[in-house]
């Protein structure tokens, strides 16, 4: 991260900007300030859902399950009713294993971009992630399978391929850096910056765009559909907030990230949480998270706890920013 940083940034102005490197995120926030205890809350995607919804927060709907080996084959009766859906190894990281598919008939299924893909690919696909291929570790793994996310239409041009989500960086509660990630046909319909997703740094005070990057580099425009990215507003920006915020309270981690999406008929929903956020935001942003980490850090223990609303507005007031463009 350091060198991707400093190939655009002279070391004089990343200091100047607060950047926060990988070491220092690993000691000095993840290593202090987050528990190992509560890692596999998590690590694994089907925990993560299961107490996102004890909270009262919205999740993809969970179509089923796939176990071993044995079971794979049942993935074509399970998804028989659904037009679309999405499968993940419940312990992957940084978006490898997840496989969209947006239609289906007996013979095959089609992905985002297009490609029709086998039914035996699909069961290839599955029997890869239980045997941890996709996972953390290499360890082997189940397959989850969700609903398709139908996204708000408020986002179209702004995502190509896939679902744009917003990632939100909470520090002891309180939301200190957001971006949305705009999926291209670089990633592959993916909302992930290393496989060419747009990351688009967003206002903590409004959910409007700062600037936005693509491979590291500043864009203005949207690869694929050309949509001018300045104009991106993400709507319900204070529920994205709360529910980010609240996630301090649902996990125990006091530094960690947050992804969620826009479901147009569901609205904000809880997509994953990470105990290891990366860094790439500060890209997206133009700016580093440290002074903000050390801001909340300033605020010691309050007398009387703060409920997630209130870190929302304090975050809202004290991070804002104006565009960049």
């Amino acid at each position: 991260m350091d060198n991707v940083l400093s190939r655009y940034t002279s070391p004089l102005k990343l200091r100047r900007k607060g950047i926060m490197g990988m070491n220092q995120r690993n000691h000095s926030y993840i290593g202090r300030y987050n528990d190992r205890k509560q890692y596999p809350l998590v690590d694994d995607k089907l925990k993560t859902k299961i107490i996102a919804q004890r909270a009262g927060a919205t999740v993809p709907e969970l179509i089923g399950v796939i176990r071993n080996q044995a079971d794979v084959s049942k993935v074509h009766e399970m998804v028989k009713h659904y037009p679309g859906f999405v499968i993940k190894p419940a312990q992957g990281s940084g978006g490898k294993g997840i496989l969209v598919i947006t239609s289906h008939d007996d013979v095959s299924y089609t992905k985002p971009s297009g490609a029709s893909i086998t039914r035996e690919e699909v069961e290839r696909h599955i029997s890869n992630a239980l045997a941890g291929l996709f996972s953390l570790g290499g360890k082997n793994d189940v397959a989850m399978v969700e609903n398709l996310i139908q996204f708000d239409d408020c986002f179209d041009g702004f995502s190509f391929e896939g679902v744009p989500d917003v990632r939100i960086i909470v520090f002891k509660g309180y939301p200190v850096m957001a971006m949305m990630r705009c999926s291209t046909a670089a990633s592959d319909g993916k909302a992930n910056l290393h496989q060419g997703a747009v990351g688009v740094g967003l206002d903590i005070a409004s959910g409007k765009a700062i600037r936005a990057v693509q491979f590291d580099k500043p864009v203005t425009h949207h690869p694929d559909t050309g949509k001018d990215l300045s104009t991106l507003q993400v709507p319900h920006w204070e529920r994205l907030l709360t529910l980010a915020a609240s996630a301090w309270e649902m996990t125990g981690l006091g530094y960690l990230g947050t992804d969620m999406v826009l479901d147009k008929n569901l609205g904000p929903m809880v997509l994953e949480l990470n105990a290891r956020p990366g860094l790439a935001i500060q890209i997206a942003n133009g700016m580093g998270l440290l002074p903000r980490l050390r801001h909340i850090e300033a605020l010691g223990t309050p007398l009387y706890p703060l409920t997630p609303a209130e870190r929302v507005a304090y975050s809202r007031e004290h991070f804002a920013v104006n565009a960049r463009f």
